[in-house]
């Protein structure tokens, strides 16, 4: 069962929508598309797009990759206001705050916000609103929402691509979102592989015996003048968690440091049952 759910959405994804006002450019939506179904969001809302016919636009279809599907089901609305008509939690993504506009807090304030918002509260869904590319959002349009956020930036080099916007702000919900969901913030099918279990206290002390003995013998570890050649090996191996695996392949080092492979070669006993060559 939890496999299952690990290789599941959380389901408060989809009541997040993602608005772009006015965007002057086709690619910039499809983009917009890829980067919210990559983190999980499938509902784009588009107002007054420049071109009213980006859903099969070449630089939209193209850049949406994978994610045409979120491009060609976006819904297109005339202003703003129609488009949050059913939003109860409206973000205005805005750099800067608005002498009356809403209060201004960061975009991953604004995630956690909208998660827990999400999490306690059933019916209608948060919105992530973003202005056009040259100019962002009017004062009008920042009004209509009830937060403003912020993607903190360089104040030297503030400028963001549209669909970057996007991304981020996508991500960060998704992020909060999954906190909730998955406690370890990531999917099942991530982890690739098994996690070996963390060797046993007796291994550990199998190995600090091990790496004393090949210390002495390539001459690091002088038993008379020990120091704290040990005393800081321990430390390192204790920081590391060492696997079982990880301990086996640290003793096989060991023992090719005490004695190089070309001078165990042939040191096999023979078999009891194998005869003599004459």
């Amino acid at each position: 069962m939890d496999e299952v759910l690990n290789q599941t959405l959380p389901p408060e994804s989809g009541r997040i929508s993602f608005v772009l006002v006015r965007p002057s450019h086709p690619g910039n939506i499809g983009s917009a598309a890829r980067a919210i179904k990559t983190m999980g969001f499938t509902d784009l809302r588009v107002v007054a797009p420049a071109d009213v016919n980006y859903r099969t636009h070449a630089d939209a279809v193209a850049f949406s990759t994978s994610s045409v599907d979120v491009l060609q089901a976006s819904r297109d609305y005339p202003d703003l206001e129609s488009a949050l008509s059913d939003v109860a939690l409206p973000f205005a993504m805005t750099g800067y705050s608005r002498r009356f506009g809403p209060q201004l807090e960061t975009m991953r304030s604004s995630a956690e916000r909208a998660a827990v918002w999400a999490h306690e509260n059933k019916g209608p869904g948060i919105a992530f609103v973003f202005g056009c590319e040259r100019s962002g959002l009017t004062n009008e349009e920042t009004g209509l929402c009830r937060f403003a956020t912020a993607i903190p930036a360089n104040p030297q080099s503030q400028s963001l691509n549209l669909a970057q916007a996007v991304q981020i702000a996508a991500y960060e919900m998704h992020m909060a979102l999954l906190q909730k969901a998955h406690a370890a913030g990531l999917y099942r099918w991530q982890e690739r592989f098994e996690k070996d279990p963390v060797a046993s206290a007796a291994a550990i002390e199998g190995l600090m015996r091990h790496w004393q003995e090949a210390m002495t013998a390539c001459g690091a570890l002088n038993p008379a003048e020990p120091k704290n050649l040990m005393q800081m090996s321990r430390s390192i191996f204790s920081r590391a968690l060492l696997t079982q695996s990880e301990v086996d392949l640290l003793r096989g080092i060991c023992a090719a440091v005490i004695c190089p492979r070309r001078l165990r070669a042939g040191r096999k006993k023979p078999l009891a049952n194998k005869p003599e060559t004459p």
